[in-house]
């Protein structure tokens, strides 16, 4: 099979990556060997790639938003049947440490995520384990799939928060993980939606996806007027700004990864007497399934969040483009289309 490896800057790939030709995978007791369709490109890929992520281990096939069809079933599974549309849920939990028993499976002690410290769905076959495979609703396609697991993301975020329904809510960053937060807030009944995003590409997406204002940094009046603010971008100074925008009781719903020893002033005293609250979230816990069913409603309004579509041959210009301004969300097509 083909697959695009990353070697974490520490062999010498050029760019850091390599098109090969390896043996496919096959699959063992309790695995499902995938052949991938379309596959995302994320942020954590993107620092996969320039071996800035502390959990990655390398060489590694990276990739980890995809679905497929199912090549063959190893010993032991019992739930898929070869050539059925599966999706994936790319982190695989002990279930059985503290934090698995508590639910947050996204914490898990012993976690394994696929496509970081194991291959993942940038090759035209992987194998992954069957309790991590969901069946495919009919009604998705595969572009559609490749967005269920950063949707799951935002909604295990949304699930940590109060609702936001009939609320003022403020994105900062309109990437991926910020578009899919405007259409999953107006989804949800949020009254009014806004963002703050460098890239006028972006801006314009977010008004496509929901969002009544969108602001470049340092246009919106600095007024501590919102209730939900959901930081996606990952940058000290935007979450530093977003505190200063909450009303009191704001909420503030932390996704965007910053750098580990990235610091902001906090004043103790804002935490009181406007009686905020900080909610961190990482990941996905056990959304998945349950952003599977919100796809089929949001599937539609989500049509212009793919902004590129490359073949795997094509991976170098797909990066590329991912970390420009004029991209939405791109993917990287691994085997054709049935």
């Amino acid at each position: 099979m083909r697959a695009l490896v990353f070697d974490g800057r520490t062999s010498g790939y050029e760019g850091g990556m390599r098109l090969e030709n390896r043996e496919s995978p096959v699959a063992g007791p309790g695995e499902v060997l995938i052949a991938p369709e379309l596959v995302g490109i994320c942020g954590t890929d993107l620092h996969l790639l320039d071996g800035e992520y502390p959990l990655g281990r390398f060489p590694r096939i990276a990739g980890h938003e995809f679905s497929g069809r199912v090549l063959a079933i190893g010993p032991g599974v019992t739930r898929f049947a070869i050539g059925a549309r599966v999706c994936v849920d790319p982190n695989i939990a002990c279930g059985t440490c503290s934090m698995c028993r508590e639910g947050a499976f996204n914490l898990c002690s012993n976690l394994v995520p696929v496509g970081v410290t194991i291959d993942g769905g940038f090759a035209e076959a992987v194998a992954v384990p069957e309790k991590i495979v969901h069946l495919l609703p009919q009604s998705l396609d595969a572009q559609a799939a490749a967005l269920i697991e950063p949707l799951a993301c935002v909604l295990h975020a949304f699930e940590r928060a109060p609702t936001l329904q009939d609320a003022s809510v403020l994105v900062y960053g309109a990437g991926s993980i910020g578009l899919l937060a405007i259409a999953l807030a107006r989804h949800q009944g949020a009254a009014r939606i806004e963002v703050i995003e460098p890239s006028a590409t972006r801006r314009a997406a977010a008004l496509e996806l929901g969002a009544e204002v969108a602001f470049a940094p340092g246009e919106r009046e600095n007024r501590r007027d919102v209730r939900f603010v959901i930081e996606a971008s990952g940058h000290p100074a935007a979450v530093a700004d977003a505190l200063d925008r909450l009303a009191p009781r704001g909420v503030l719903i932390q996704m965007g990864v910053c750098a580990p020893e990235a610091q902001i002033v906090l004043t103790p005293f804002d935490l009181f007497d406007r009686e905020l609250s900080l909610i961190g979230s990482q990941s996905l816990s056990g959304a998945y399934g349950r952003a599977i069913e919100v796809m089929t409603m949001l599937a539609p309004a989500l049509q212009g969040l793919v902004s590129h579509v490359f073949a795997l041959d094509e991976a170098r210009e797909a990066f590329a483009t991912a970390r420009s301004e004029m991209a939405r969300k791109v993917l990287i097509r691994c085997n054709p289309s049935p």
